[in-house]
């Protein structure tokens, strides 16, 4: 072998010139034809050229949603469409139609205009149910724009140190001088037992955290007395079992539902299927898709109707839906004033019978409203603001406590931190003089980042207690026998206060 390679070596070229070939480099391949490449989909120069073409003539707006450029054509001497352009879209303004879309403020004219959603508000403004601001409740100073999270925010960062942390120990005096113990009443009814362990007739989506809330609402409905047991507990599901339909048989029997913030409905759903109440009617201002309307409406006994208005303009009087009915007020996690919104609604014309037109025509048998997203909650909407003022509590001391209430949902809640009772000591410590001197010279936003997780979560707890107390007031106030409790533990929801209430006494049966 070695020999071999010797003798191989001894016959190359002793210099490159002896290879002048070598010098120059081999041609490249010559490229293959545009039919080849085409049908080879390999994406040659010229489908290059054409895609770089097209790609300019787009709107340079990249969509992270749908990971591509905006397909519109941008607008002459910008990289941008109408909809995209920096410029026109700090112009841009909601809707008056639809506020859940904008359009530009020099086409705001043309655009109500051929609004596709003009008709449908023409439509919803005929309905006799529909009154415009109904429950919205009286401002005070008569403003009409809701104080957004940024406008809560700078409020708060605007204030000095010192009065920051008066705030709180404000907030902290109020809350133990009207905080309560509130109830863990997590409560599972036998009756919801087939949707907690997934033996359904039906293909339902499933979420055991969420089937778990609902199931506790049910539970604790029927504890506080507003909803009797199915007759067959063995067959919860039965519809002919129940006899809901009967009214005249038996008064105190709940005959139908009015869900509230319905979202998708599945609260009333596992409400009809475990109870055998045969009417259900959702209000729900937004769309959904995989709604349980589809599921309940192949239950020819029940009788479901959705309707699709803002809880503000829903005169409940007139919904002939409900006319003569027994009737139950539900609400799953009603975001911050629609649950002030739906108490004015339903209470309006239940509390003040002094009046000429008040009939127990639609006869409401109880409250069910679970809370959240205090947030949002507005002082124009807020269905007890005289027992705010009674505490010293100000329309800029109530946003910024909404605003302090968004940190209640920031923690770790696989430990039960709503308790508030057992942490007393945690705002001492936020307001102490020690700590108020060493982040003056920082502000109010060096204060609220030194502040601790869970100091934080405390303070918002505290906040959403006063704000729900409040309202459980309110129900009082108003003859009713009302109570607030936790109906899940706070892992499986932070946002687990659930407000009931029924009347302490029984109206007349009008003929």
């Amino acid at each position: 072998l070695k020999q071999g390679l010797n003798h191989t070596i001894a016959s190359l070229p002793s210099s490159l010139t002896d290879m002048p070939h070598l010098l120059t480099h081999a041609p490249p391949p010559a490229p293959p034809s545009t039919s080849t490449s085409t049908s080879a989909g390999g994406g040659g120069p010229v489908e290059e050229e054409e895609e770089e073409v097209t790609t300019k003539k787009r709107c340079q707006y990249w969509l992270p949603n749908k990971r591509r450029l905006c397909a519109n054509t941008p607008l002459p001497l910008s990289r941008f469409c109408g909809n995209h352009e920096p410029t026109a879209e700090a112009r841009r303004i909601p809707c008056p139609i639809d506020p859940s879309h904008s359009v530009s403020g020099e086409n705001l004219k043309s655009h109500v205009k051929r609004c596709p959603f003009k008709k449908q508000a023409q439509v919803l403004e005929s309905q006799p149910y529909y009154s415009k601001g109904i429950n919205s409740g009286s401002g005070g100073d008569g403003k009409d724009d809701a104080v957004g999270s940024a406008a809560k925010r700078n409020a708060i960062f605007r204030m000095s140190v010192q009065e920051f942390h008066g705030l709180l120990g404000k907030i902290k005096l109020i809350h133990s001088a009207i905080s309560m113990v509130l109830p863990h009443s997590y409560l599972v009814p036998d009756a919801c037992s087939k949707w907690l362990n997934q033996r359904l007739d039906r293909k339902l989506p499933y979420q055991e955290k969420h089937a778990m809330q609902q199931a506790s609402i049910i539970g604790n409905i029927e504890a506080f007395g507003m909803l009797q047991k199915p007759k067959d507990l063995t067959n919860p599901f039965c519809q002919e079992c129940d006899g809901s339909d009967d009214v005249d048989g038996d008064e105190s029997r709940v005959s139908a539902v009015v869900e509230f913030g319905a979202g998708r409905g599945y609260l009333t759903h596992m409400l009809t299927d475990c109870y055998g109440i045969k009417k259900a009617f959702l209000v729900e201002r937004k769309s959904y898709k995989l709604k349980a309307d589809r599921s309940l409406r192949q239950n020819q006994s029940i009788i479901l109707e959705r309707l699709r208005i803002d809880i503000a303009d829903l005169n409940l009087d007139e919904v002939h839906f409900l006319k003569g009915l027994r009737h139950l007020a539900i609400g799953k996690h009603l975001c911050g004033p629609a649950t002030d919104l739906t108490i004015r609604c339903c209470l309006n014309r239940e509390y003040n019978q002094s009046k000429e037109t008040h009939s127990t025509s639609s006869h409401l048998q109880g409250i069910a409203l679970a809370t959240c997203c205090h947030h949002l909650c507005q002082w124009k909407h807020y269905t007890n603001t005289k027992f705010l003022l009674s505490l010293g509590i100000t329309e800029e001391e109530f946003h910024a406590m909404t605003w302090f209430t968004s940190w209640a949902v920031d923690a770790d809640h696989s430990s039960e931190l709503s308790d508030v009772s057992h942490q007393e000591t945690n705002l001492s410590t936020i307001c102490s003089e020690d700590k108020q001197s060493n982040s003056e010279d920082g502000g109010v936003e060096e204060v609220i980042r030194s502040m601790p997780v869970l100091d934080r979560a405390h303070l918002g707890f505290i906040c959403k207690e006063i704000i729900d107390i409040g309202r459980l007031s309110s129900l009082r106030d108003r003859g009713m026998d009302a109570q607030l409790v936790k109906y899940v533990p706070s892992n499986i929801s932070p946002e687990n206060h659930l407000l009931l209430a029924k009347w302490r006494f029984e109206f007349p049966t009008v003929m």
